[in-house]
């Protein structure tokens, strides 16, 4: 989408379960939406705060950003493109097409909070 790098679900469960900490996994959908369960080990930062926190974040790993069908994530990569920074990813079509496959969700308190 837009030159925006992609994964889809079972190609991130996959690369999840060979490396957990490949990714920096962030999860952009808002308060409200967390409680529906989040991918195990994603952070969780509402896209609205995206431009407060991400420049603190000192981290080599790629970023992959999702939320719930993959519209937000792809906004949040395109902005961070934006301001230089090549290595993100989205999930394409998000949480949704992740629990269409059957794939775990956590609750979110076993997250990590960002900001």
């Amino acid at each position: 989408m837009y030159g925006i790098q992609e994964i889809d679900s079972a190609t991130l469960e996959h690369q999840l379960r060979a490396d957990p900490d490949h990714y920096r996994l962030v999860d952009v959908r808002g308060p409200a939406e967390w409680p529906q369960g989040i991918i195990e080990g994603a952070e969780l930062l509402p896209l609205h705060l995206l431009p407060l926190q991400a420049g603190q974040w000192r981290d080599p790993r790629p970023i992959l950003f999702y939320c719930r069908s993959g519209a937000r994530s792809a906004q949040a990569c395109a902005w961070m493109m934006a301001q230089g920074h090549g290595a993100v990813v989205n999930l394409r079509g998000g949480v949704l097409d992740w629990a269409r496959h059957g794939l775990p969700l956590v609750p979110p308190g076993e997250a990590r909070a960002t900001g």
